[in-house]
Formats: structure tokens, sequence, C-alpha cells
């Protein structure tokens, strides 16, 4: 099919030259038989489906939807999509959408009506918050919904309901990012932009497997490679990825160990010399406790540890230390680890020891995994709160509150939210047991998927799953919400470079369903939540509405929006935040003149100690960092609580392929993506191979100490010692959508994983399993 780009992921290339424009590149894909002199209508809007951003047009003819183009004027992309990009969309009219709410009688959901669906969750609800209070109540939402409807939910659960109880799956992907920036600046913020891969020198990836996670992202590195003056590739991955394939240094080390990498990485910056001491000096605090701390930290040290030579980890230092304009990149591969904030949180240290921030080239990516990543953190729909406001800092408090127009008191800060690990624990011990779950599917997501199933099925959990299609969660859930997607409602969202974009309605929901956004306000409406002056708590009505009400609680903080509108939006198409009356064209990078939001009267938190998770007085913040500068922060390296042995020899790693969105409830509905990675697989090193007689094609078993998943050999890529499994597939398209048939039928790999999170950014560690092997004969 002309445009499907099945068999050549990231298109021809189109070169160019350090400092230079990236050339536009206008990718398409159309249904079968329409070409787009039969398009009745263009549509912007932007990828959902990853946390790039890239700008496009819906295709519309007769009512639905018939292709997508790249938006060629947008700055993120230029034109360019991705596989998932060009084929997601065949998925909005799958057969099987959810279009009738549906509720549970004696066992079974059956169909209902929207005051029936409605009038069940609210009379649960007000019956658990007068027995059992608002602790009783959860939300645990998603990295795919719209600012505007975060923003709503962050509200009602908040203000109106009064639980902390509020997070999203991006717990699972992004958390750490956030967590990191805070540590660091103060503040929560992307301090560089896509642009900088147009002037780096050297782009250093930290477990970040841009080829499938950012394939268009990728794009634009591929295409400074094939230009003048490429770059240098410094890349961190325990698999020989694509990206890896073009690394000029490619270290892949120990599941578990990149903390100790990390360390040595930094310890060999200021032992060479390679520290910018103006900089540091002018801009940041903690040096003197940093280069202690990694004193001991040589190569030789880390090299026993991450299992790489001496000489390698040396290599990447000069590449580090040798760069003129260095741009680094993190994602999953450090953020699903323990001591995940801490590695990262080191990233962001050599950024600042070598002086690279705030000019083209340089700077730091802590990227996101899912598309609206960036909006759960900015509204308040995860452990933060909105705006990037300080939980134990009051005047942050009393903004929040005269936002809302409620009494301080009313919103909860008597700690920093509940993260999702510990809201399901809560569930499974007693006290929550209302949980309204949205956009996402932790019955398939969730590490230790045996436990979550039983939590979720708990009689004593009432169980609300809002979605666009049947998953494993929604066949365990009380009441089923059926949701529209997009194309089919209007909203904002910010990409992994703070890039906001404007996606607009193309065509209806099919049946009944209705936005996420309709759907939480109509809650809020009949809960009759309201201000200190008796007026509707949540007063704004549509997306434009909604975004007013964002914008106004967005000012003044980091991610100002104030100077957007969605007129603005649809004129110039992707602007970055913060966006001001001072700055109406947006922000291109963070922290230009070295000014950072860490100041105490300012900062997003008082940080944490890396180690412990700990959370920071205020009163040693404030003596730590009285004028607001960045902090270099350090970590001792320790071992994981779960250690290969004997008995599992193997580290099990999930992670990604391209072809694949989260638990594939999406892709695996668009026929393109499906057929080209149908089922669950285990990726293994030839010497592991050999050892467990396995070829590939062969069926093998993954055990460890919480269960057991089977796919099919595929011999490569990995580190010897260690195993890849995609962590997208699960059972809705089964004989048994709920779960395995039986606990040797599984094909999920969070069957496998340990319920065990990073301490700062409470963080699942999905990539640091000990497992073993087992062929299966029959």
């Amino acid at each position: 099919m002309a445009g499907s780009r099945i068999d050549d992921l990231w298109g021809r290339r189109t070169p160019y030259r350090s400092g230079g424009t990236w050339p536009v590149r206008v990718d398409e894909h159309y249904e079968e038989g329409i070409t787009p002199a039969d398009v009745e209508q263009w549509v912007p809007t932007a990828s959902l489906l990853h946390s790039n951003g890239d700008a496009m047009d819906i295709a519309v003819a007769d009512g639905r939807i018939v292709g997508v183009r790249g938006r060629a004027e947008d700055r993120v992309n230029h034109g360019r999509l991705d596989i998932k990009d060009l084929h997601a969309w065949t998925a909005n009219s799958s057969a099987d959408r959810l279009t009738v709410p549906l509720v549970r009688r004696d066992g079974e959901l059956v169909e209902t009506d929207w005051d029936t669906a409605m009038d069940t969750v609210v009379a649960r609800c007000r019956r658990e918050m007068e027995t059992k209070g608002p602790r009783s109540i959860g939300f645990y939402t998603s990295g795919q919904l719209f600012a505007e409807e975060y923003y709503t939910l962050a509200t009602l659960a908040r203000a109106g309901l009064g639980t902390n109880h509020l997070d999203g799956n991006t717990r699972l992907c992004t958390a750490t990012a956030g967590e990191a920036l805070k540590e660091s600046f103060g503040s929560d913020g992307q301090p560089a932009s896509y642009t900088d891969v147009d002037h780096a020198d050297v782009i250093a990836l930290f477990g970040h497997n841009a080829a499938a996670t950012q394939p268009v992202l990728w794009m634009r590195i591929l295409d400074r490679l094939a230009g003048e003056a490429p770059p240098q590739l410094l890349v961190v991955d325990p698999r020989t990825t694509p990206v890896a394939e073009h690394a000029t240094v490619h270290l892949a080390p120990r599941p578990g160990t990149n903390l100790a990498l990390l360390n040595a990485l930094v310890h060999e910056t200021i032992a060479r010399g390679h520290v910018d001491r103006d900089y540091v000096h002018s801009h940041t605090v903690g040096y003197e406790k940093l280069a202690a701390q990694v004193s001991g930290c040589t190569s030789q040290w880390a090299a026993e540890i991450c299992g790489l030579a001496a000489a390698e980890i040396t290599a990447a230092a000069e590449l580090l230390g040798g760069s003129e304009r260095l741009l680094t990149t993190v994602l999953q591969g450090f953020y699903q680890s323990h001591q995940a904030t801490a590695a990262a949180v080191q990233v962001n240290n050599l950024v600042l020891l070598r002086g690279m921030l705030g000019r083209p080239g340089c700077g730091v990516l802590q990227m996101n995994g899912q598309p609206t990543a960036q909006n759960t953190r900015e509204c308040g729909a995860n452990g933060d709160l909105p705006g990037f406001r300080n939980w134990q800092n009051d005047e942050h408090i009393d903004q929040l509150a005269e936002v809302w127009n409620v009494d301080p008191l009313r919103v909860p800060h008597f700690g920093p939210s509940t993260h999702a690990m510990q809201m399901f624990r809560f569930a499974e011990q007693g006290s929550l047991t209302f949980l309204w779950i949205s956009a996402t599917n932790p019955a398939v997501s969730l590490p230790e998927l045996a436990r979550i199933r039983t939590i979720l099925a708990d009689e004593n959990l009432f169980v609300v799953a809002q979605d666009i299609f049947p998953t494993e969660t929604t066949a365990l859930a009380d009441v089923v919400l059926p949701a529209a997607t997009w194309g089919e409602k209007t909203g904002t969202f910010t990409n992994a470079d703070r890039t906001v974009h404007l996606s607009q309605q193309a065509v209806a929901p099919p049946g009944q369903a209705r936005s996420d956004l309709d759907i939480f306000c109509d809650f809020a409406r009949r809960m009759d939540l309201r201000d200190r002056d008796g007026e509707p708590l949540v007063h704004w009505h549509d997306p434009e509405s909604a975004f007013e009400a964002w914008k106004r609680c967005s000012a003044g903080r980091p991610c100002d929006y104030s100077g957007m509108s969605y007129a603005l939006l649809r004129e110039r198409g992707g602007i970055q935040w913060p966006c001001t009356a001072e700055h109406p064209d947006g922000t291109e990078r963070l922290y230009l003149e070295g000014e950072f939001w860490a100041a105490p009267a300012n900062c997003e938190t008082y940080g944490r100690d890396l180690g412990t998770g700990a959370s920071v007085e205020a009163t040693t913040y404030e003596a730590l960092n009285p004028q607001g500068k960045a902090l270099l922060k350090g970590a001792a390296y320790t071992p994981a609580h779960e250690e290969v042995d004997d008995d599992f020899p193997l580290h099990l790693i999930t992670g990604r392929t391209i072809f694949h969105f989260h638990t594939r409830t999406k892709t695996a509905r668009a026929p393109a993506l499906n057929d080209a990675a149908p089922q669950v697989w285990v990726e293994l090193a030839p010497q592991d191979a050999a050892e467990h007689d396995l070829s590939s094609g062969d069926q093998a078993e993954v055990v460890t100490a919480r269960g057991s998943l089977r796919g099919e050999v595929r011999i490569g890529t990995c580190r010897t010692g260690v195993v890849f499994v995609p962590f997208h597939y699960g059972y809705w398209d089964s004989d048994h959508p709920a779960g395995p048939a039986s606990a040797a039928q599984g094909t999920a790999a969070n069957e496998t994983t340990v319920t065990d999170w990073d301490p700062v950014s409470k963080q699942p560690l999905f990539k640091l399993s000990a497992a073993r092997l087992e062929k299966v004969t029959s």
C-alpha cells in the first residue's frame, strides 16, 4: 500500500549540516482507494501515540477518517510521521469500540444508559465519602488525555472531593523524568529543544532507544548523521538497538548498574578537567559534595560492576568531555531501574558540569514516554500539584485555593500525592474502596499481574473504567464508560520539548461515546461540587473554556500558558511553553542566563535524598540554596534488591516495539501494525540461546519468582545474560480477555515483573527482574 512504510520505518534521508535547517519531508497515508483529491476536510492535530508530538492533518471524507499527512510547517516534525502515526488511525473505526455504558449486574457487564451509569458511580462515590472519607477515593488516569481533561480531573479530585489519591500511568514511564528535573533545576520542564539536534556535536542517549520510541526524532538525528559535520553519538543500552548501531561509543552495561556507570562518568569529567568552573561557580550549588561523592568512582571501579571494559567508560568520558555542544537524552532504560532518579540526575550533572545549557545544541531532554505525559504532570493529575506547585509551600497552596476559590485546607497537602503503586496497595489492604481508571489498562501494564487482577476483582473495590475499547481492565470493572478518542474530541497536549498542539475534533465519536472532559464535567455536576461562594467548582463547559481555566492556573509558573489561545494555536501550530505576554512566540530553551526555578519561594520541590527518597525540609533547602541555583546532587551506587542467582541466572528487561503503543489496545486494532508484530517474543543473546538449546522460532518460557510467560525466541541484540520481552501483549483479543487461561499460559511480560520502585520517583522497576529460561517442548 502506497505510503505504508512498514518495511522502511524511518523513510528516505534528507541530509543537513550542523546549524542548518532540517529539510521538509511530508509523509502521508490514506485508506485504500483514497487520494488527496478525495479529501473533503483537513483537521489539524498531532500524534497521540508517543511523546514526540508529530503535527499532522486528519483527512476526512463522508464523515469518517480516511488518512493522515504530516504538517510541513510545524517545528516538531517538518512533515514527517512515524509508522504508528501513519496507521493507528484505522483503529478508530474498529467494530469493537465501546459505544454504550456498561454496569455489572449479577456478575455480568450489561448495557445501560448514561444516566444510570453515572448515577451508579455518583451513588457509590457518595457512599464511600460519607462512610470512609475522601481517602477511600482514588483516580488512576493516563498519559493519553488532553490538558483540559487532566486539569478538570485534578480540580474535582483535589478541590472537590479532597483526595490526594490521584496519579497517572505516567508513573510507569515518566515519573523519573519529572523528579530528575526537579532535583536538578528546582522544577519540572525540559531545558532543551528538539532544534538542539540541529546544532549538537555530541548527542548522548542514556537508555533511550529513540528509533523505536520517538522515531521522528530519530529521523532528525539520522539526517544529521547523513549530512556534513555529523554529531557523534554516545549510546548507553544493554541491547544493540538501531541507535546503538550508529554510535561512536556504545556502552551495554549490566542491568541495574546505571548509577555506577554515571558516577564514573561524572568522576572522569571532573578528574580530566572537563568542568566549566565559571558556570559551576556562578550557577550551581553542591559541587564539592558531588566531587567527594564520586571521588572513588573510577572507570576501573565501575567497569567491574557494570560488566564493561574500563577503556570503554574512559572513551565515553572523553567523548562527553571533548564536546562543544552536548545534547543528552534519557528514557526508560534509566527510568525503570532501581536508583532511577539518582542515575538520571547524574545526566543533568554532566550537563551542568560542562556548562551545556541555554544555547543551541546544548541541554538535556529527560524524555517522556506517552504523548500527554507532560500534561499529566503540569495539570496535577499525577503526584504533582497543578502548575508545578510545591505541596510543602503554603503560599503555593494559597495560590491554588484562590484559583479554585476554595478554602486552602480543602486542598490536601499534608504530604505528597499518593503514587499509583501505593494506591493499589491501599486498595489491596482495603482502605481505598473506589477507584476510577481512565484511559489506561493496569491489568496489563502494572507489575506482578496476578496480584493486580486480584485487587481489581475484589468485590470490596468499586472500579470505574473509562476507555474506548474493551480491555483486560474493563473486563474486571463495575462500571464501564465509553469514551471518545483522538480525532473525535478537541483539546491541547504538550510533547517532550514543551511544544503545545491543539488537536481538533474531526469526526463524531461512535454511538454514545463521550469525550473524557464531558464525562468528568458531568460527574462534577452530579456530585454538586461547589466553590466557597456556592458556585460550580468546575465552571467550564467545553474544551476552550477549560483551556482558559488551565491558563489562569498556570500563569506565573514555569509552565505558563497565559500567552496562548486556541486561536493562536490554530494560526501557528506548535508553540513551546512558557508562552506569555513577554514571550508571545513561546520559549525555545530554558535557563538561557543560568537562572532557574529553584529559589525556595518558587521551586516545585525542596528535593529528596536520592538514596532513600526522604523529603528535604524547607529550612534545610533554604540554607542549601537561598539563591535558587541549579543543584548538583550525588548518590552512592547500591545493588538492586533482586539480583540474579543460581535459580534465576538471567536479567529480564521489558520494553517497546516500534509497532505498538502501551498495551496495544489501539495499535493491535490497526491491521498493518498488528500484522507487523502480532505476538510476544523472547529476545536473547546467541550465547544464552546456545546454552539453553534454543533457536529462532522456538517457544521459550520466561520464569521469575512472580510468574511466567511464553513467547517465540528471537536471537540477536541483547548483551549476554539479558532477556528482553516487549511489554505490550495481554489477553483482550483471546478467549479469556481478563487474564491467562492458566498460570502456564501467560503472554504478558508483567506476569513476571517485580513489585518494587525507585525511592524518589516511585517508578516501577520493569528492567530489573531475575529470571530463568526454559525451552517449551510441547
